[in-house]
C-alpha cells in the first residue's frame, strides 16, 4: 500500500539514482561521441553530450521497480514499456537521425497501445459545451491526435537549457496533486518519481560546464509520453477525476492549463511553417523561447519566465473556479490566456524587433537591456552551484569535449537578436 511517505521516498530514490548514474552516462556519451553538434539554428557553441534522458530514464525505472515490489502491482511496468519504446526511438534519433515518418508512426502506435492496454482516452469533456461522454468513433481519433500532439510539443520545447526539465517538474507535480486528491496513489507516486528524476538533470543542464548534458529526444519523448498518459487519465470517462467536475472545476480547462504553453507554442510554430510552405517538422527558430533568447535573456531566465507563466495559467484558473466561473468560461479563459502569451505577445515582439531596419524599437531594446540585467552567471551563488555540479563526485572532472572561450552554460550563451 502506497502512502504519502513511501511516495516521497520513491521520489527521493529517483533523485539519488539519477544523480549517481549521471557521471557514468556522461562519460559513455563522450566516449562514443553521442553529442549534439552546434549549427546555425542551435544555441550552443561546442558539442554537448545528449544522453540526459538516459539518466532520467534509469532513475525512473529503478524507482518504479521498487514501487512495484512494494505494492505487488506491476501495471506501472506496462506503462514503462511504452515509455521505454519512446525513449529508445528518441535515443536512436539522437545518435542517428530517424526519418520523421518512422518516428511519427511509432508515436501513433504507442498512443494507440496506451488506449488499448489501459483503457484510458479523451472520451469525457466533463460538461464542457454540455458534452460528457464521447463515442469511440470520435474519442479514439481525438486521443490519437492529442497524444501525438502532446508528445511532439514536449519534444519541441527542448530548445534552451532548463526549459524542458523545469516544465517537466512543474507539470508532473501538478498532475501529482490531481491524482493525490482523487486518491490514485499509484499515479501520484509515478508523477513524483518522474519529477524527482528530472531535478538532478536540471542542475547539470543549467549550471554545468564540464558536466553539461542535454536531455535529448530520448528524454523529451519519454516525458511527453508520460504527460500524454496523465492527460488521458484525467479526461477519461472512467477517471476518478470526474469528482472535480462535480465541484465545478473543469478537468478540460485544468489539463489544458497544465499543457498550455507547450501546446499553443507548438501550434503557432507548426501553423507558421505550413503557411510558409514548409513541413510542420522543419526546424527553425520561431519558438517562444527563441524570442526571449533574442532579447538577451539567459537560458535559465527564459525557462523560468515561460514556466512561471504556464504556472500562472493554472493559478488563474483555480481563482476563476473559486469565484464561481462556469465550466465553459474556465476553458475559454485558459485558451485565451495561452493564446495571448504564445501568439499575440510573440508576434507583437517580433514586430517590435524588426523596427528601425532590424535594430529594434525602443520597447524591444528596453526588453533586451532587462534581459541582460537578469543574467546571474557571474553571481557567487551561480559559481558555487557550478562548482558543485562540476565536482569530481558528480562527474564534471572530465575535460569538456572541445575547449572554447565561450561559455555554453545557461547563464551566458547569447546570440545576436537579429539572427534567425
Amino acid at each position: 500500500m502506497l502512502t504519502l511517505g513511501i511516495s516521497l521516498c520513491l521520489m527521493g530514490l529517483a533523485f539519488v539514482v539519477t544523480m549517481l548514474v549521471f557521471p557514468h552516462v556522461l562519460a559513455f556519451a563522450r566516449r562514443h561521441g553521442i553529442v549534439d553538434n552546434p549549427n546555425a539554428r542551435k544555441l550552443q557553441r561546442v558539442p554537448v553530450p545528449v544522453m540526459g534522458g538516459t539518466t532520467v530514464f534509469i532513475g525512473v525505472i529503478v524507482s518504479v521497480l521498487v514501487c512495484s515490489a512494494i505494492t505487488g502491482n506491476y501495471n506501472l511496468l506496462e506503462l514503462m514499456g511504452l515509455i521505454m519504446v519512446m525513449y529508445l526511438i528518441g535515443l536512436w534519433d539522437d545518435v542517428k537521425d530517424v526519418p520523421v515518418s518512422l518516428r511519427f508512426g511509432v508515436e501513433v502506435l504507442v498512443v494507440w497501445l496506451m488506449i488499448i492496454l489501459f483503457r484510458v482516452e479523451i472520451n469525457d469533456f466533463h460538461g464542457f459545451l454540455g458534452i460528457h461522454e464521447i463515442p469511440d468513433l470520435v474519442s479514439v481519433p481525438l486521443s490519437l491526435f492529442a497524444g501525438v500532439g502532446i508528445i511532439n510539443s514536449i519534444n519541441l520545447i527542448d530548445g534552451v537549457d532548463g526549459y524542458c526539465s523545469t516544465y517537466g517538474v512543474m507539470s508532473c507535480v501538478m498532475f501529482a496533486i490531481i491524482f493525490y486528491y482523487v486518491g490514485d496513489m499509484t499515479l501520484f507516486t509515478f508523477a513524483l518519481i518522474v519529477a524527482g528524476a528530472l531535478v538532478p538533470f536540471f542542475f547539470h543542464n543549467v549550471f554545468g560546464k564540464t558536466s553539461k548534458m542535454f536531455l535529448g529526444d530520448g528524454g523529451s519523448l519519454m516525458l511527453g509520453t508520460f504527460l500524454t498518459f496523465c492527460t488521458f487519465c484525467t479526461l477519461s470517462s472512467t477517471s476518478p477525476c470526474a469528482a472535480f467536475g462535480n465541484g465545478g472545476l473543469s478537468m478540460v480547462a485544468l489539463t489544458l492549463a497544465i499543457l498550455a504553453v507547450p501546446v499553443f507554442d507548438t501550434l503557432k510554430v507548426m501553423i507558421g511553417r505550413v503557411a510558409r510552405g514548409q513541413s510542420p517538422f522543419h526546424p527553425d527558430k520561431t519558438h517562444l523561447h527563441h524570442l526571449f533568447i533574442e532579447m538577451n535573456y539567459s537560458h535559465l531566465a527564459t525557462s523560468e519566465l515561460i514556466v512561471f507563466h504556464n504556472f500562472l495559467v493554472v493559478v488563474f484558473l483555480i481563482i476563476a473556479w473559486k469565484l464561481g466561473a462556469s465550466i465553459n468560461f474556465q476553458v475559454w479563459m485558459v485558451i485565451a490566456w495561452a493564446f495571448l502569451f504564445t501568439w499575440v505577445f510573440y508576434y507583437y515582439m517580433e514586430y517590435e524587433r524588426r523596427q528601425n531596419d532590424g535594430e529594434g524599437s525602443p520597447l524591444f531594446n528596453r526588453c533586451c537591456k532587462r534581459g541582460k540585467a537578469w543574467n546571474l552567471s557571474n553571481t557567487k551563488v551561480w559559481q558555487f552551484t557550478r562548482r558543485m555540479v562540476d565536482s569530481k563526485f558528480l562527474g564534471g572532472e572530465t575535460p569538456a569535449l572541445e575547449e572554447s572561450s565561450s561559455d555554453v552554460s545557461s547563464g551566458s550563451t547569447k546570440i545576436d537578436p537579429r539572427i534567425g
